[in-house]
């Protein structure tokens, strides 16, 4: 899947992505609104993670859904 049908239909996904990420609010999910770089950087501000953990994770749940 690419990142823009994610971005188009971020209601539908913002549920998939608090079930990945739990440490992720509804605020947050408000503040990223489908946008793959305020995601990243709210994974890197919840979870520690560096930039290519990061990446590499958002890019693992991308494939799987």
């Amino acid at each position: 899947m690419d990142w823009n049908r994610v971005e188009g239909n971020w209601k539908q996904f913002a549920g998939k992505v608090k079930e990945q990420w739990g440490q992720l609010t509804d605020d947050d999910l408000k503040v990223i609104n489908g946008r793959r770089d305020q995601l990243e950087g709210k994974l890197q501000e919840r979870y520690g993670y560096n930039k290519d953990q990061i990446r590499k994770h958002v890019d693992d749940w991308l494939s799987s859904i």
